[in-house]
């Protein structure tokens, strides 16, 4: 799909980040980009039903509020416009526990900044065409977790120690 027919909303409380991805995602031609400091706000604006994919920072100021918080909103509540909407997560944060806290809010991909055109580019294609199917196992809504796939693992988790897993 082209960019110049995406719609993009970029959730930040920095002003100064979601200027930076605006001028990155102009300049790939992104047709409509729209932004959002805070949850309420970005939800609503995914409500609003023309919004082609998120790009959400993980530490939002304001008590109760962060970009992981927003991504279980837009995955598993009952009243979400767009459980499908391809959210790429960037964040200061790279620590392995803020990655799997990310990658188990449901996001699609996990972009570190400082954000370089081409890292947001390879992210943007990965979610366009590339996409990976989404899963629904437990408590969990959202792309399926993993890069590949292993035929060890059978059952509906998916892991070695799933009880239908067939061993090879």
């Amino acid at each position: 799909m082209p960019l110049n027919q995406v719609s993009a909303l970029i959730l930040d409380d920095n002003a100064h980040m979601r200027g930076l991805v605006r001028v990155i995602l102009a300049g790939f031609g992104c047709r409509r980009i729209e932004e959002a400091s805070d949850c309420p706000s970005a939800l609503n604006m995914v409500a609003s039903g023309d919004v082609d994919i998120a790009f959400v920072d993980m530490k939002l100021g304001g008590p109760g509020q962060d970009g992981l918080e927003f991504c279980r909103s837009v995955r598993t509540s009952p009243t979400s416009p767009n459980v499908y909407l391809p959210i790429i997560m960037l964040t200061a944060y790279s620590e392995r526990n803020r990655v799997l806290g990310a990658i188990n809010a449901g996001v699609d991909e996990f972009l570190v900044k400082p954000v370089r055109a081409v890292d947001l580019a390879n992210r943007v294609n990965a979610v366009i065409d590339r996409r990976r199917p989404f899963v629904k196992c437990g408590n969990y809504f959202g792309p399926d977790r993993r890069r590949r796939d292993d035929p060890r693992h059978k059952g509906p988790w998916r892991r070695a120690n799933d009880p239908s897993t067939v061993d090879i």
